[in-house]
């Protein structure tokens, strides 16, 4: 039975309540990975979501920060939660389908502004959380499973808008990008948008700071949905959806699709 998931960071799910139901009600994946909720998982909005069709959800969250949530129209049951850094933040949930599948979602730290661990505890934070899912993944070694969410790193140079001006810059820095790699080695990861997309530019985050963002398009593919190669070949019908960084009071991200026929 195919289904359609899709990862989006959601910058508060009670704020932006409104774009998450037009997502569901518009484009209707049958699973939703959401990051950054900043909400009680008590608080998340289940009910419009239920009504919508989307009556099972996972989820991980604390006050005002981090959080992350699996809605989706199928059944789903917790598969845990990964506290890597020992941070005490709701970065990663896990479920699982009927079919076995199982589903991480991640949020992994933004890192702060410099790419210095000596003189920026963030950056160090993100680099330690990074190596030990590096090495959670390698001694699990995850089959049928589904790796998404927001990363925070955009690793090729054709993930950001100048590779030149980025690459000192936190989130395309070449330490970043080798812990990443190493993450994505550890689970023999494929990365599903680009196996299917693997040519140009693609972008699915824009700073606010942008007065107008889609004319600059000075974007960054920081959000990812990865796949282990004994599903990777059902996967398909990548895409990102730009616009929704044009609709009513936006999150900064974009949502990410694929198709698995599973």
């Amino acid at each position: 039975m195919p289904f359609t998931l899709a990862t989006w960071n959601i910058n508060s799910v009670r704020l932006r309540e409104p774009i998450v139901l037009r997502l569901l009600q518009e484009h209707g994946p049958d699973i939703l990975c959401l990051q950054e909720c900043k909400s009680p998982v008590d608080k998340i909005p289940t009910e419009s979501f239920a009504a919508a069709g989307y009556s099972h959800m996972v989820a991980r969250g604390q006050k005002g920060y981090n959080g992350v949530a699996i809605l989706s129209k199928l059944p789903l049951e917790d598969a845990g939660d990964q506290d890597f850094a020992n941070l005490g933040h709701a970065r990663h949930v896990a479920a699982r389908l009927e079919n076995g599948v199982t589903i991480h979602n991640f949020y992994v730290p933004a890192g702060g502004d410099v790419p210095d661990r000596a003189v920026n505890e963030k950056f160090g934070q993100k680099l330690d959380y990074l190596t030990e899912m590096r090495d959670w993944f390698r001694e699990s070694r995850p089959g049928k499973s589904i790796l998404v969410g927001d990363l925070n790193i955009a690793p090729r140079a054709d993930d950001v808008w100048d590779h030149k001006k980025m690459v000192k810059i936190v989130s395309h820095t070449p330490v970043e990008v080798d812990h990443l790699g190493a993450v994505q080695e550890a689970g023999d990861w494929v990365d599903i948008t680009r196996r299917d997309i693997p040519e140009g530019l693609l972008y699915s985050w824009w700073s606010y700071r942008a007065k107008d963002w889609d004319a600059a398009d000075k974007g960054r593919r920081l959000d990812h949905l990865w796949a282990t190669p004994d599903i990777a070949g059902a996967a398909h019908s990548s895409r990102i959806l730009r616009d929704a960084r044009g609709w009513e009071k936006p999150s900064d991200h974009a949502p990410v699709f694929a198709t698995f026929d599973l």
